[in-house]
């Protein structure tokens, strides 16, 4: 029960459709909350979610021929809580609360639902391998790649 609770991202991977955004969505008020604790620990949160992520996936897909149910979105969580991590070090960095970093937040949403739906290259090499290990690493990855363009924009935007 636990570990469904938490795959499913406390049910939100239930809610139609595209669970995969919904659960997009629901990260972001939780890593809203996780960041009020400083920027070392939202990055140990975020980093915590890719062995609590992998065991709740494990465990819910044991036994079962689907390795990747829609209603597993723990790994949207992590890919956006690491799309989000260059906002909790900036606001940290310019010494403002997380939350006037607002354009960031969409972006990372945007840019990580971008790479996770269409998958370019390292991250649908993740997907593909049709684990467990696959469906929390192209997100990972996928938020990696948000998190990059994030950056890149937040660069642009302060030239």
């Amino acid at each position: 029960m636990i570990a469904r609770l938490i795959a499913t991202v406390g049910l939100v991977g239930l809610m139609r459709p595209a669970p995969g955004t919904w659960g997009s969505i629901a990260a972001l008020p939780l890593a809203w909350i996780a960041m009020q604790g400083g920027p070392v620990l939202f990055t140990v949160l975020t980093a915590a979610l890719l062995p609590l992520g992998w065991w709740a996936t494990a465990e819910v897909t044991r036994g079962k021929e689907d390795h990747d149910p829609s209603e597993v979105v723990i790994d949207e969580v992590l890919g956006q809580w690491i799309a989000l991590l260059p906002i909790a070090w900036g606001a940290a960095q310019a010494g403002v609360p997380v939350e006037r970093l607002w354009p960031g937040w969409l972006a990372a949403l945007v840019l990580f639902r971008l790479f996770d739906i269409q998958k370019p290259g390292p991250v649908g090499w993740m997907d593909r391998r049709r684990d467990v290990a696959g469906v929390m690493l192209d997100d990972a990855v996928a938020g990696a790649l948000a998190a990059l363009g994030v950056m890149a924009l937040a660069a642009l935007a302060h030239l």
